[in-house]
């Protein structure tokens, strides 16, 4: 990025200024009509990132950005803040967090400037280093965030046999669960093991979250191709055995080999 983008940042707010004058529904908007839109947009971003699609990720970055302009316009209106106060705010943030960039604090790499990005954000007042994980993430996501944010004070485990003893440790603690029938048990454990797991993902450097997703799409495609194999024949899926249907699972993945 670069000043030349300013005449096109300008644009944006214009447009934004003159829809919500003029446009019926742009006007009837409030921060909270507008929250679970910018989330979908967030998802929609999301899944392009998943995808590899830059077409797809150009285009849900301007969406946000719209979004973004758009909060900061009824922001405006409200008297609260105005689109400079947000973007100095960060600028604001970002060099007071990056002490190694613009002052004579010293970083060995990576590891340390996320310490000391923790570290500023207790003195800033956050008390605790977990208080910036928002309650509405998704489940995995919030794990891994909460176990990177540990790891930040050295809570955290020396190496990745360590943390796969503690994922077999948690598996045998949900199998005794199971044996006992008490299902709040099972549930507890169960979430153990979810989260020792992601935690192993994390050793492994494994996005835990983007690794299911791309199972869960290879199972989508999986799945729908041996819906269209069955049509094939003139079967529904509902009309095969598990066996049958087992055999076509089987070919479909052997067709993936072979691609």
């Amino acid at each position: 990025m670069s000043t030349n983008d300013a005449p096109a940042f300008d644009r944006l707010v214009g447009i934004m200024n003159e829809l919500r004058e003029k446009c019926p529904w742009d006007k009837k908007q409030t921060i909270h009509t507008l929250r679970q839109l910018t989330i979908e947009e967030t998802y929609e971003l999301a899944d392009a990132i998943s995808g590899s699609d830059w077409k797809g990720i150009k285009e849900e970055l301007g969406d946000l950005l719209l979004h973004i302009v758009f909060y900061a316009k009824i922001g405006a209106e409200q008297q609260q803040f105005t689109l400079d106060e947000v973007i100095h705010g960060v600028c604001e943030k970002l060099i007071h967090r990056h002490p190694h960039i613009y002052s004579d604090t010293h970083v060995n790499d990576e590891e340390d400037v996320k310490r000391n990005w923790e570290k500023l954000k207790l003195k800033e007042g956050k008390t605790s280093v977990l208080a910036g994980v928002p309650n509405s993430l998704p489940s995995m996501v919030k794990a891994m965030r909460l176990q990177e944010k540990a790891k930040q004070v050295g809570f955290e485990w020396e190496n990745k046999d360590q943390v796969w003893e503690k994922v077999e440790e948690e598996q045998k603690e949900l199998f005794e669960a199971i044996q006992s029938g008490d299902q709040l048990k099972i549930e507890d454990e169960l979430g153990d093991v979810f989260f020792s797991l992601i935690n192993f993902a994390r050793f492994l450097q494994v996005d835990a979250e983007h690794a299911l997703e791309l199972t869960n799409k290879k199972f989508r495609d999986r799945f729908m191709a041996m819906e269209a194999e069955a049509l094939k024949s003139g079967k529904a899926l509902h009309n095969l055995s598990l066996e049958e249907m087992d055999e076509i699972w089987n070919q479909i993945k052997k067709k993936e080999h072979i691609i």
